[in-house]
């Protein structure tokens, strides 16, 4: 599954190409990956595209909009008029293939261009919903705010109520701080100094501000790279992101000497996902 910051390079990427486009048709290829009458967005232009968490908002100028979430392997390809191409989500041959195909769900036409929604597994979907009605929807309502808007205190207040929860547990769960996938979890805990396991209820007020401020930078500088990739995911243009080569700290990086004391990096297991730290810089003897 993409972390924020894939997707909103692929938010920014697709605003050059179907942005104030017209929507001609839609052609829906299975049911469980279009929620919604596909007529209420024919004839109608793109106004805006946004991003709530990992979920991409296309507002159409009907007060409607298009809730597209890619999960694990979503693809948005757009076809131009010149033979443009541009892809964005879990690369495979649809990149440079013939569409559609056997794995395209959904086609939506431009009077100059079409986007095609691939997705081999299914997970994936395409929500149509009034545009007041986005903010409120079940799976937006449930999103905490994520690390650019929320205060020091907001978040020192949500690590208390959660104090015998594992940092790292506590900042992967959406409800409590937006967008922090795993990658960008470890590294905001490198960049802190806070030993995942660490219970949240010891985290001072000063190293939540610290890690609410390292949580912003790294995924500034992987939205500014084009988003961490890994294996799966490409920027709107076809090209990877580089965030893992050029900026990570710790993540896939075990083995290696850590960049601030040259101790070895470990990968050991937190709250069910592994987890990247070094054990000098980020000593667990806080509890």
């Amino acid at each position: 599954m993409p972390e924020l910051p894939e997707v909103e390079t692929i938010r920014r990427g697709l605003k050059d190409f179907i942005l104030h486009k017209k929507i001609t048709k839609i052609e829906v290829f299975c049911d469980k990956s279009f929620q919604g009458q596909p007529g209420q967005a024919e004839n109608h232009a793109i106004k805006e595209i946004r991003r709530f968490g990992k979920a991409l908002i296309l507002d159409l100028d009907n007060d409607t909009s298009l809730m597209i979430h890619l999960r694990m392997t979503g693809q948005l390809i757009y076809d131009g008029a010149r033979k443009e191409r541009y892809a964005a989500g879990h690369p495979s041959d649809n990149f440079t293939a013939e569409l559609p195909n056997k794995q395209t769900r959904v086609l939506i036409k431009f009077t100059d261009g079409t986007l095609y929604f691939n997705d081999q597994r299914k997970f994936g979907f395409i929500k149509i919903i009034r545009t007041t009605e986005v903010v409120s929807d079940p799976f937006i309502k449930k999103l905490a705010k994520e690390p650019w808007v929320m205060t020091i205190d907001e978040f020192y207040d949500k690590l208390q109520k959660h104090k015998n929860s594992c940092i790292k547990a506590t900042i992967l769960d959406q409800t409590i701080i937006c967008g922090l996938g795993n990658i960008y979890a470890d590294e905001s805990l490198f960049a802190a100094g806070i030993h995942p396991e660490r219970r949240s209820g010891s985290i001072t007020r000063e190293e939540a501000a610290k890690l609410l401020q390292a949580a912003c930078d790294v995924m500034d500088k992987s939205i500014e790279s084009g988003g961490s990739t890994m294996a799966t995911y490409v920027k709107a243009d076809g090209t990877k992101g580089d965030y893992l080569e050029k900026f990570a700290q710790v993540f896939h990086r075990e083995g290696q000497p850590c960049p601030k004391c040259s101790t070895e990096i470990i990968k050991i297991r937190v709250a069910g996902r592994g987890t990247h730290l070094c054990p000098r810089c980020q000593e667990r003897n806080h509890d």
